[in-house]
């Protein structure tokens, strides 16, 4: 059964490839079904050796053929998920049979995500990238047709990524669905639910026992990173006198560990800790309640957003808390939360990020 977004591919993609491979309308075909439509002896020449999960469309343009498979978005999830079926649909097509991914616009992040991995792409809106022998089209700079109101549904919402955190904090472990629920503080049907969207999204695989483990712990990773927001969370900016981002770390450590407030560091002091790749000015900690007057007191917390150094953030969930440890002998999240953390961080946080991917979270290298 058709979703709107496949039906508003069938209307709209005959005209777009006419256009891009200057060949008439009428003679572009969409083959729809790949069990029941088109010529008989059409199908086994293209489909050969298909499984029953190929293409969602096959489409003759001319002298070319395309197995089209069609994503709602260019999220992260969606688009490893469309890499892992295309890449199937490589391996069983002819060489001159073109694997061809469609949404309604690709962003520079999956811009870049296709091209990493050598899929060709086009979008409703009318940029395209699709590179075979004989064959180059790129367009790009075409705004997105398809903006709407309000969020789509997020695999990493803050309760939800308790799940992807799990999987990630211990990477090579395999979990059953009551670990993970007791792992997380997730009842069993949620995590149900969020294991089920992993699992479609190819982002986890079921292993022969029924446990789960990531598919590929980087790509995992990089699909919650491109969704994560550090901004939801609630973040008071401020300033504390210090000689030092070092000084300033323990001085504020030291005041909250008095107060008997919950925490741990995150952000540009967290890849420090991890790292030492370099100083760092702002000090960021996560706080299990909002500081009261007493705390910011005992800070000497000055409210200042635009000389701020302090970061005091309350969390949109706690399990930004699942993993901490003592660095510098204070609690600091995980390397997984820092690294996601440090999106939201001016400075050199980019560079932070890639230290601390490279040398903490680097599992295609280390496997």
């Amino acid at each position: 059964m058709q979703g709107s977004f496949e039906k508003e591919v069938i209307s709209e993609l005959p005209g777009i490839l006419a256009r891009l491979l200057e060949v008439p309308e009428h003679r572009v075909r969409i083959l729809e079904g790949q069990k029941d439509t088109g010529p008989a002896e059409h199908r086994v020449r293209i489909l050969e050796g298909q499984k029953d999960t190929g293409p969602d469309f096959v489409v003759d343009a001319g002298k070319y053929s395309f197995l089209v498979e069609c994503k709602s978005s260019s999220s992260r999830a969606l688009l490893n998920l469309a890499v892992v079926q295309l890449e199937e649909i490589r391996e069983t097509s002819r060489q001159d049979v073109i694997p061809l991914l469609v949404v309604p616009f690709m962003g520079k992040a999956g811009h870049r995500f296709c091209d990493e991995h050598g899929i060709a792409w086009l979008d409703l809106s009318g940029n395209a990238h699709i590179k075979a022998p004989g064959l180059l089209i790129h367009i790009e700079g075409r705004p997105n047709r398809f903006k709407k109101a309000g969020r789509p549904a997020n695999l990493f919402a803050p309760k939800s990524s308790r799940i992807a955190r799990q999987f990630l904090i211990e990477p090579y472990r395999s979990f059953t669905q009551r670990e993970l629920s007791q792992a997380t503080g997730l009842d069993e049907g949620y995590t149900s639910r969020i294991i089920r969207r992993l699992e479609q999204s190819r982002l986890i695989v079921r292993e022969d026992q029924g446990s789960l483990r990531p598919h590929d712990p980087g790509q995992l990773l990089d699909a919650w990173h491109e969704a994560y927001d550090f901004n939801k969370h609630h973040i008071i900016k401020g300033h504390i006198a210090a000689r030092s981002g070092e000084e300033l770390l323990q001085r504020i450590a030291g005041a909250l560990r008095q107060n008997g407030m919950d925490h741990a560091f995150t952000g540009l002091a967290g890849a420090w800790a991890y790292t030492h790749f370099a100083i760092f000015r702002i000090a960021t900690f996560y706080l299990k309640e909002p500081p009261g007057e007493k705390i910011l007191e005992s800070l000497h917390f000055r409210k200042d957003q635009a000389g701020a150094n302090t970061w005091l953030v309350v969390p949109n969930d706690e399990g930004v808390f699942q993993g901490s440890a003592d660095r510098e002998g204070i609690p600091c999240v995980h390397p997984v939360q820092v690294y996601l953390d440090l999106k939201g961080h001016p400075e050199r946080s980019k560079e932070a990020a890639s230290r601390l991917r490279q040398e903490y979270l680097n599992w295609r290298q280390d496997a």
